[in-house]
């Protein structure tokens, strides 16, 4: 392995290991632990390159004490979950980037998770249903075998059947993944919720709809949403040992 290639693996693990203490520091500990962990694998990655001693025992007690942090958090959250008391709140500012689906759902999604349940009145408009297409395609990409999706939606009455017929063709098309996807009308809901069958419950103040329009279809932002702009909001997650239906 070049010299450069070990370089680049080791600021590469600088960057996420200063970016997973951020996190802890500011109480977002879920996160935070999976920063630890990427970042300690690339520092174990950079420590199997390289053959100076002197330079090998320097990683080795770097990563022992991030390894011990982690392991601390990891404690710290399992605690929590067990006595049904984790939350953590993220607050996304206005014109945020960086905030696209994968980025604030990956730390959730676990090799466990098979089944989710989103209620959002608002799936509706175009961009709304390109929205959740995303999302579904987010899951898909993931480390998890999800096998059904529940989406609990408002009806458009006044859109001449593009939402139903929107979400019949995706309903379609992730079923030719393997996926079902079902679907269900209120008239009522007004809350957004997202539940994951591994126990996190993701609560977005504006659902799934929190970026903000492109300011052109050739600017940035406009096909990778972790360029995009987004509008506040807030997102709290909780965690539950029994996942209910919505």
């Amino acid at each position: 392995m070049s010299q450069n290639h070990v370089s680049g693996m080791e600021t590469s693990a600088v960057s996420v290991l200063k970016r997973a203490v951020e996190l802890d520091q500011i109480g977002r500990f879920q996160e935070s632990l999976v920063c630890y962990q990427e970042g300690i694998q690339l520092l174990m990655d950079v420590l199997k390159a390289v053959k100076d001693e002197s330079k090998r025992g320097h990683y080795r007690d770097k990563i022992k004490g991030y390894m011990d942090r982690a392991e601390q958090i990891k404690v710290h959250v399992n605690q929590m979950k067990e006595d049904g008391k984790y939350h953590e709140q993220i607050k996304i500012a206005e014109d945020a980037t960086g905030y696209s689906y994968e980025a604030l759902f990956k730390p959730y999604i676990s090799t466990l998770l098979t089944e989710v349940w989103v209620q959002d009145p608002y799936i509706r408009h175009t961009h709304q249903l390109y929205n959740f297409l995303r999302f579904c395609e987010m899951l898909l990409k993931a480390s998890c075998k999800v096998k059904k999706i529940h989406l609990l939606t408002s009806q458009d009455e006044t859109d001449s059947g593009q939402q139903s017929s929107a979400l019949a063709e995706l309903k379609q098309s992730v079923g030719a993944q393997g996926v079902t996807l079902d679907l269900q009308y209120s008239s009522t809901i007004h809350d957004r919720e997202i539940r994951f069958d591994n126990g996190w419950i993701i609560k977005i103040g504006r659902g799934l709809d929190y970026f903000k329009r492109p300011k052109g279809r050739f600017s940035i932002g406009y096909c990778d949403y972790d360029l995009r702009q987004c509008q506040e909001t807030n997102v709290d997650i909780f965690h539950t040992k029994h996942t209910k239906t919505l």
